[in-house]
């Protein structure tokens, strides 16, 4: 058995026998369509590892927290489905230049406080990044959470991910690809020059 399928048959134990908040039940996995018309949608491939979590385990309600979204379809528990999420933040950049949103990062699972869990699906190993945009500043609102999807999954089921209250190991780090994804130079900002008096 592969190390992707002892991680996917933990993840699948777990989500069973867990309920993320607003989730009454476990939903059915997706169809093997969903992740081509997903992709389609999106215009990017979505990593391996996260179709098979929707394809094997259930279209989201399962992991940390308020768990996965949705892959394409609102589900019951009134979250967005990871697909319109990821569009509508795309489209927000437009209107508002000042809040980027990195092509190829998918949200897929909501922390509240309009806080994310993202997948980078353009990063060989998908990395999971924390997109916490109270600051008020975009520059500063994106986070490493953890190096790949693989390791964002088994601290989950392990129970030492940051957010475990019982865990006290170090805060999550800043992306520093962020500026080069969002079209923008290190260490400056799209914010015009203050006037002088």
């Amino acid at each position: 058995m592969t190390e992707n399928e002892q991680l996917l048959e933990r993840v699948a134990a777990k989500a069973r026998s867990t309920r993320p908040w607003g989730w009454a039940s476990l939903p059915e996995p997706v169809d093997v369509a969903t992740p081509a018309r997903a992709e389609a949608a999106l215009g990017f491939p979505l990593p391996s590892l996260l179709t098979e979590l929707y394809l094997r385990i259930g279209d989201g309600g399962f992991g940390p927290d308020y768990g996965l979204l949705p892959l394409l379809d609102n589900p019951p528990s009134g979250e967005p489905a990871a697909v319109a999420q990821y569009l509508a933040n795309r489209e927000s950049a437009i209107k508002d230049p000042q809040w980027p949103w990195p092509e190829g990062v998918l949200p897929i699972s909501h922390w509240g406080c309009a806080m994310y869990a993202c997948v980078d699906c353009r990063s060989p190993q998908a990395t999971v990044l924390l997109f916490e945009p109270n600051a008020g500043d975009a520059d500063h609102a994106w986070y490493v959470d953890a190096p790949s999807l693989t390791d964002w999954l088994r601290a989950w089921v392990d129970g030492t991910g940051w957010y475990e209250e019982a865990n006290e190991g170090p805060e999550p780090t800043p992306w520093a690809d962020f500026p080069i994804r969002a079209g923008r130079r290190p260490g400056t900002t799209d914010k015009a020059p203050a006037q002088a008096s």
